[in-house]
């Protein structure tokens, strides 16, 4: 006999799509949008998109931020300590100071309190921005770009300064502390590149 609950089917959030390793924006990406949002006044957006570049968190822990998480007092802060919801750990990141600007902009012109989620939803069954409601977002940005949807996700905004710091650095200990990973392996994974080679920058970079 077929119960309430069995009978209830829910498809995988990715049918049909492309999944894998998503591509990290390219530095001329980053400026081309930034332009763009600022011409446009669309400050929560430009807010959102400079703090997951700054940030480097899941899409998870980037929607769940709270005025609190990045400000001290009425002060945006320089950096910023989240605990990750998938791993618990502790992760640090640094707020630059363009970042600092526009989110300063956003909290006073949203009218947020410090116990406020920073990215407020505006459907009402959800207090905060959703990952859903990202992806979306994140997609018009990579349209306006005039990219391949395909090739890019919110693990996009999430990869691309962990790239440009590995590629200019080669410190694969640095990136795996900013990313937040407990394995040296996954930080190999994330960031595409080849054991043999990680393993051998790894024991020129030890102290």
């Amino acid at each position: 006999m077929e119960t309430a609950s069995s009978a209830i089917h829910h498809e995988p959030w990715n049918k049909g799509k492309i999944v894998g390793q998503k591509a990290p924006f390219k530095l001329k990406d980053i400026w081309a949008l930034r332009v763009r949002l600022q011409m446009d006044g669309r400050v929560r957006e430009l807010a959102l998109f400079n703090l997951g570049i700054d940030s480097k968190l899941r899409g998870c822990d980037l929607v769940a931020l709270k005025v609190r998480d990045v400000c001290h007092g009425e002060q945006v802060a320089s950096r910023a300590i989240v605990l990750q919801h998938k791993t618990q750990r502790p992760v640090q990141f640094e707020i630059t100071a363009a970042t600092r600007e526009v989110l300063a902009a956003w909290i006073k012109k949203a009218g947020l309190r410090s116990d406020d989620f920073l990215f407020p939803s505006r459907l009402h069954e959800s207090p905060h921005l959703g990952t859903r409601q990202y992806a979306r977002i994140l997609g018009h940005w990579v349209t306006e770009l005039g990219l391949d949807r395909a090739d890019y996700g919110t693990h996009s905004m999430r990869r691309t300064k962990a790239t440009l710091i590995y590629r200019r650095t080669k410190n694969l200990r640095a990136v795996q502390l900013l990313l937040g990973h407990s394995k040296l392996e996954s930080t190999v994974r994330y960031l595409g590149i080849e054991v043999d080679d990680a393993l051998e920058i790894s024991e020129q970079t030890e102290i």
